[in-house]
Order: C-alpha cells, then sequence, then structure tokens
C-alpha cells in the first residue's frame, strides 16, 4: 500500500479513501495491525495509504503530506501499547524499540493513540478520526494508568477521536468503512458492533437492547470499591458469548461500548490471513532491520484467542475468550508462501498462537457456551465441556512438516500444559502423544512454559494451575528426554512482584528453581500493570476486585527490582560455580 504522496501519485488517485496512521514502522505482514486493517479495506474495494510512526515534534508535515481522506482517518499505537513499548517495569525509558527500524527508540509518542488523535483532529475537523489497535482496546473504558499512577477516563474521552474499533476489528472496520462511503455521518453509528463512540445524550430510552450501567470515571476516582465493581461487570460481560451493551458516564457524557462480534468460524478468520500480503517491510527500511519482524518472518499463526484467564494477560480483553482458528487450507498455504521467501532456510520458527495449543478447540454444546461467564475454560477446572482434543493440531503438524521445502518445524509459542494434564499426569493416551511428538519433532532445544510462579496464594491471584502440575509436566519431559536421547531444556516463564507477592514468595521460588535444576530460568518478568487487566486492578486497589480479599503489593522501585534480583542472582552464582 502507498506510504507517500509520491507512491498515492504513482497510483493514479486524486485522494486515498482512508488513511491509516501507526506508531510501527510499515510492514506488510500478517502480524502487524495496520497492513491487516489495510489490506481487509483494500479487498473491499477502498483505496489505503499508510502512515507509519509519523514525527509529532516539528511542524506536522508527516500529518499534512497527504492531505484529507474521502472517508476517515485511522490510528493505532502500533503492536504494543506505547507506554509498554517505551518504558520498563521500573518506569525507566527504553533505548531500543523492536518495532522500529535498527531498533531505535523515540520514534512515537508517550500515548501515540492520543497524541496522533489531537493532531489530526485539529489540522482536519471535519475528518472522522477511528482509533483502534489494542492501545485503544485496552483502554476503551476507565483504566488504570501505571505509568502516570492514576485512573485515566476511556480514551475517547482524552482523543477527541469520532469511533473506537476495539479486539480484531476485521469486520467492524469494513461496516464503519461502507456505512461513511454510503453518505452516513460517525454519530449515526451507534449500533456496529465491536466499536465504541462516546456522546453527550446517551439515548438510553430509545436503546432496544439490555444496557449494563457502570459507575462513572468520577466515582470510581473517589472510590475504589466502584472501579473494582466496573471491572468485574466488564470482564464478566467480556467473557460472555452473547454481551450487552456497556455504558460508563464520563466527564457529563457516555462512552458506549457495543458488545463484541465474536467471529469464530473459519471462513472468517481465513479472510483477514489470504489477502495479498508482500510479508516484507516498506522498501524505504532497506538495509535496517527491524526486530519484531525477524521474529515472526518464518512463522506462522494458526489461531487467535486464548481461554486460559491469566489474571495478568490483555490477551482475552483484546482478542476474546472465544479461540478463533484458521482453516487448514489458509495455513499450508501461507505456508508455501513462507517456503517461497528468498532467505527461507527450510526452518519454521513458530507454528502457534497466543498458546501454541489451542488449536480448534472449543465448547462441544454452543447452547451451554451461550450460558456461561466463566473468566477460564480451565482454570481453577478443566470445563467438562471443552473439547481438548489435540489431534487436529498433530495432524497439522505433520502436514507442515513433510511439505516439500520444510526441514524442521518449530514450535516457538508457549503451550498450557494444564490442557495436557494433571498431577497424576497426562489426561488420555492422545494427550501424551501430542507432548511426545511435539519434544521430537517441534522443539529447537527449548520448551516454553509458563509455570510463572509457585505459591500457591500468588498462583491464585494469577488464576494460574498448582505448581505441582508443573513438577509433573517437569518429570514427563525428562523421563521423554532420557528415552529418547533428546537434548533439551525446559525454560519456565517467571513473574516477579505480582500482586500478592512477597520477597519470601520470590525466595520460595528462587530455592525450588534451584532443587529443580532450572538454575537458568532466563524469562523472568516483572510485573507491569496493564490497562484492563485483573492484576492491574488489584495492583491499584490493593485487593481482589471478586472477593475483597486485601493483597500485598509491591509498589516501590526498589522492592520491585529486588524481587526479580532474587532470581537473577541466582542465574549469576550459579554461573560462577560452573565456570
Amino acid at each position: 500500500m502507498p506510504a507517500s504522496k509520491q507512491e498515492v501519485e504513482a497510483l493514479g488517485w486524486d485522494q486515498p479513501d482512508v488513511i491509516l496512521f501507526t506508531g510501527d514502522a510499515y510492514v506488510d505482514h500478517p502480524s502487524f495491525g495496520a497492513a491487516v486493517i489495510g489490506r481487509v479495506l483494500e479487498a473491499d474495494g477502498f483505496r489505503v495509504a499508510v502512515v507509519s510512526q509519523p514525527n509529532w515534534r516539528d511542524d506536522l508535515r508527516d500529518f499534512r503530506k497527504l492531505g484529507a481522506p474521502r472517508l476517515f482517518f485511522g490510528i493505532s499505537g502500533g503492536c504494543m501499547d506505547s507506554m509498554v513499548n517505551h518504558y520498563t517495569a521500573n518506569k525507566r525509558l527504553r533505548s531500543d524499540d523492536a518495532y522500529t527500524a535498527g531498533n531505535v527508540a523515540g520514534f512515537r509518542p508517550d500515548y501515540a493513540v492520543t497524541v496522533y488523535s489531537r493532531i489530526l483532529k485539529k489540522l482536519y475537523p471535519d475528518v472522522p478520526v477511528v482509533i483502534g489497535g489494542i492501545e485503544a482496546s485496552l483502554r476503551r473504558l476507565t483504566h488504570y494508568d501505571y505509568w502516570q499512577d492514576r485512573l485515566k477516563p476511556g480514551i475517547l474521552a482524552e482523543s477527541n477521536a469520532d469511533l473506537l474499533v476495539y479486539g480484531m476489528g476485521e469486520h467492524a472496520i469494513r461496516v464503519v468503512a461502507r456505512s461513511l462511503r454510503n453518505g452516513k455521518k460517525t454519530g449515526e453509528l451507534t449500533d456496529i458492533p465491536q466499536t465504541a463512540y462516546i456522546t453527550k445524550d446517551s439515548g438510553l430510552p430509545k436503546m432496544s437492547e439490555p444496557y449494563l450501567m457502570l459507575h462513572s470515571y468520577e466515582d470510581c476516582i473517589r472510590s475504589k470499591r466502584k472501579f473494582a465493581e466496573n471491572f468485574c461487570r466488564i470482564e464478566t460481560e467480556s467473557n460472555k458469548l452473547h454481551a450487552s451493551r456497556i455504558v460508563e458516564p464520563v466527564e457529563g457524557r457516555y462512552i458506549i461500548v457495543n458488545p463484541p462480534e465474536y467471529r469464530t468460524d473459519e471462513k472468517a478468520v481465513d479472510l483477514s490471513f489470504d489477502l495479498p500480503y508482500t510479508r516484507l517491510p516498506h522498501p524505504r527500511y532497506k538495509g535496517k532491520v527491524i526486530p519484531a519482524f525477524e521474529m515472526i518472518k518464518f512463522s506462522v499463526n494458526i489461531h487467535r484467542g486464548c481461554f486460559g484467564g491469566c489474571s495478568f494477560c490483555t490477551i482475552s480483553a483484546h482478542q476474546g475468550k472465544f479461540t478463533a482458528s484458521r482453516s487448514e487450507r489458509s495455513i499450508l498455504n501461507e505456508v508455501r508462501q513462507v517456503i517461497q521467501m528468498p532467505e527461507f532456510k527450510g526452518y519454521l520458527s513458530d507454528l502457534g498462537g497466543p498458546s501454541a495449543n489451542m488449536f480448534r478447540m472449543k465448547g462441544r454444546d454452543n447452547l451451554l457456551c451461550s450460558k456461561c461467564s466463566r473468566y477460564s475454560c480451565i482454570y481453577p477446572k478443566l470445563c467438562r465441556n471443552l473439547n481438548a482434543d489435540h489431534s487436529p493440531l498433530l495432524e497439522l503438524y505433520r502436514k507442515v512438516r513433510n511439505m516439500e521445502g520444510v526441514k524442521k518445524v518449530f514450535i516457538g509459542s508457549g503451550i498450557r500444559y494444564d490442557l495436557l494434564m494433571n498431577v497424576n499426569g497426562f489426561l488420555s493416551r492422545e494427550h501424551a502423544c501430542y507432548f511426545n511428538e511435539l519434544l521430537q519433532h517441534h522443539v529447537s532445544g527449548r520448551l516454553k512454559v509458563a509455570p510463572e510462579h509457585c505459591s500457591q496464594h500468588v498462583l491464585k491471584a494469577m488464576r494460574k494451575p498448582d505448581f505441582a502440575l508443573f513438577i509433573r509436566l517437569k518429570e514427563e519431559f525428562d523421563r521423554i528426554g532420557r528415552s529418547k536421547n533428546l537434548r533439551q531444556q525446559l525454560t519456565p516463564y517467571l513473574i516477579s512482584s505480582h500482586p500478592g507477592c512477597t520477597e519470601a514468595d520470590m525466595k520460595q521460588l528462587s530455592g525450588i528453581m534451584k532443587k529443580m535444576r532450572l538454575n537458568r530460568p532466563e524469562q523472568v518478568q516483572d510485573f507491569t500493570p496493564t490497562p484492563l487487566t485483573l492484576s492491574s486492578v488489584m495492583y491499584y486497589c490493593g485487593f481482589d476486585p471478586y472477593t475483597g480479599k486485601k493483597l500485598y503489593i509491591a509498589r516501590e522501585k526498589e522492592e520491585k527490582m529486588k524481587q526479580k534480583t532474587i532470581i537473577i542472582q541466582q542465574i549469576t552464582d550459579e554461573s560462577r560455580r560452573q565456570m
């Protein structure tokens, strides 16, 4: 898609229909949101141009260079929330940016969506602005902002944008574009699923469908209890197959969030993956490395969504709790495209998703799912209605690794071992078969899993399974490794300073890792509160919003650093002993 005035003119366009602004470098790949939205609109007959990482510090020439679009501006902060992208868990400014050519920081502003939106509304006040992507999606309602250490209103109240598309918004953005093309104004777009808007007149008496009224933004500022109640209502509603409209008063106006449209059928998911991506960065970046692209260059995403329900994770709040899998045809076609890439040497780096082993998993009885509002299908126990059959995934693995041009298929995404086993072992012979085949054919030396912690009360706050299950997994991993003579490592992902976690808990975790001979847990993440997650609400409120039970919170930078250092020091000490 064109990304400069010269490229627009070369196509003979007098004016694009839609101009997309993104905080990332422009990579024409299905893992980058701006590319997906652009290609989806392009396939619908719209002329789409992209402006990547515009300079907001100068005379704003990047915001002016393509002029005004015929229909609307689309804005995304990028594949990450701009604040997570910019700052460490201790609020230190990062020196790099994996989504920028050359891995250089400083090419996007803090709160990028709001900054871009305000600039465009000032320059072109009569042109609609539609915001989306993960930053807008997770900030659609009152949320705790860790970097300012305060509650912020829904992003529509601060950005001056006309409309917000949340979640995986390919279908919603097409409806928006078609409606505007047909002459409708943004003020008339009040019933499109998976969108939100702000209005002075709530129109509540005119709403034909039931809606959920939240406490106002002002009430949440005054009362942590009310903010906690809001979160519980929002999360419970988002976990339903058929949700209600949500209304939140803010500063004399109302943010109205229409229900999501969970399009989980294969055709709907295939639509965005089957478009004619070049799978490459824009030519302007020639000679520069974009680390985020390098990481996924030879990988293939097979599904979206996650029903794990972890407290700290944003996936279900953005992609949805209900998994949406691609068809086998679509996946194999993409693998063929990867094989044709000049630099491909036969090794697929990943064939996975948010969780590697949730492909085609859903409820057996959809009627039961429609009555359910559980935040997780596997915690605290595996739902009896969940079809956790791994055989379709195994069949896919076999077909891909037997394709001509493929030497090895690695599973780089982390697996959910609580879908395979309990403390007594594997759930079935089929689950054991999956794990055996995974280790023998699809592990590039390290298998990623995420126990996160070992203390029971911390795991409960995280909504993660009992640590005994991880111990059982390690036993099976070692047993299979010995029997098959596999030289592999188990790589545990761990989190420090999560709500409920103390220094004593981290010392316990360090000791257990050492006892299990996992002396190099390289993936230790200092907890960062991100908008619209249970963990961030716990961090801000100091209690579990569902039970009201108080939690220990490591708030000071020094304490957060000390908790992480306990594990890091273990690694350093062990390395010295081995020298």
